[in-house]
């Protein structure tokens, strides 16, 4: 499901990576640094969203995305899943164009 625009797609990417922290949340020794990584790549996602969520999402960036998506929805581990925790909004940000 392809967004329309940059906003809508940060946007469910911005749902995947909550579901993604909250895995990753389940490792005791690492909740500090799962919500404190959590607060910052939030927050970046809602400057891009700010600056440039009405903008037509480039069908290419809207489908990587989708792919990104799908690829942590199998994440079942608590570890990969902190692991993916810097990869996954890296990923999302550079389909738009993004620095990280």
């Amino acid at each position: 499901m392809t967004a329309g625009t940059v906003g809508e797609a940060l946007a469910r990417a911005l749902d995947a990576y909550e579901e993604l922290g909250s895995l990753g949340e389940e490792v005791e020794d690492e909740w500090t640094y799962v919500t404190d990584l959590g607060t910052a790549w939030r927050e970046r996602f809602e400057e891009v969203i700010a600056a440039r969520g009405g903008e037509p999402a480039d069908p290419r960036a809207g489908a990587a995305v989708d792919l990104a998506i799908e690829e942590i929805g199998r994440i079942e581990d608590p570890h990969r899943a902190i692991d993916w925790l810097s990869t996954f909004p890296q990923v999302v940000l550079l389909a738009f164009g993004e620095p990280g």
